[in-house]
């Protein structure tokens, strides 16, 4: 299917098979869109997730993107249907050493956008799915959502930086039980765990999420994705190096024309307008 933002369209610009992409001003909503296998992730859906990550990542004028499954659904994780027919051997092996790091470059540039991503979730989110899902920043759930890290009732473990987000997210005991036993929990239990932001009725989710995601877009670019990126860290470093990130980020918003705008809005009592400059 052709890609939907005109004005994101360039000459070399591909259409995408297994996604669709819609810009409301400087908001991205990018939907999985394989309904008939409930949004499964194959190798070219795959490459178009890390081909649309890679270019949202550079294009200044997208403040903040969503993603979400078409078809009620969020994503049924990677679509292992046909993992039978690949024969055995040495083959079998080098061709899923290349799946699993194309997968790892898919999770890399979603997880290093600079722009605030709010995943949308309907339905189901379960194995990579829902890892894909915790890579963003915030995670919003319809009430009837189901979550699991399914792999071990595959015979796999965990991936899709599920093994590094998912303690992040819940903590170390939790994602012990949710990775071990692969059980599937329904949206309330998720919001218990602290597994989402927030849950809400399936008809009220659309409207929550456009209105968070707008908020994200009319923020200051320069300075969210700086915090972006110091909260992500925040689990590497000392304080000590926190806190000289945190003055090197300042010093930095300090020379913008965003952080005179806001100052400028706080005295004559208006909201600002940032430019991302």
């Amino acid at each position: 299917m052709a890609i939907s933002i005109v004005r994101w369209m360039t000459a070399d610009t591909p259409e995408y098979e297994t996604l669709l992409i819609d810009r409301d001003d400087a908001v991205v909503t990018v939907t999985m869109n394989r309904p008939e296998r409930k949004n499964a992730a194959n190798e070219v859906m795959w490459g178009e997730l890390l081909d649309v990550g890679r270019r949202l990542g550079a294009d200044p004028e997208v403040r903040a993107i969503v993603l979400t499954g078409a078809g009620g659904e969020f994503c049924s994780g990677a679509d292992v249907s046909d993992m039978g027919s690949r024969g055995g051997g040495e083959g079998r092996q080098v061709h899923q050493l290349a799946s699993m790091r194309r997968i790892t470059e898919v999770c890399m540039a979603w997880y290093h956008l600079p722009q605030p991503t709010v995943a949308k979730v309907r339905g189901v989110a379960v194995g990579a799915g829902l890892n894909l899902a915790l890579v963003c920043d915030l995670l919003v759930a319809g009430e009837t959502a189901r979550f699991s890290e399914i792999f071990a009732r595959r015979g796999l473990s965990i991936d899709f930086g599920g093994s590094w987000t998912l303690p992040r997210r819940v903590g170390l005991h939790r994602a012990k039980e949710l990775a071990l036993l692969a059980d599937i929990i329904d949206a309330p239990t998720a919001e218990t765990m602290g597994l989402v932001n927030r849950m809400l009725p399936d008809a009220e989710l659309d409207a929550f999420v456009s209105d968070w995601a707008s908020r994200l877009a009319a923020g200051p670019p320069i300075a969210l994705a700086m915090t972006k990126r110091m909260l992500n860290n925040s689990h590497e470093v000392t304080l000590e190096q926190a806190l000289e990130d945190e003055g090197q980020s300042q010093t930095i918003n300090f020379s913008t024309a965003d952080t005179r705008e806001a100052v400028m809005a706080f005295i004559e009592k208006r909201q600002p307008t940032f430019q991302g400059h």
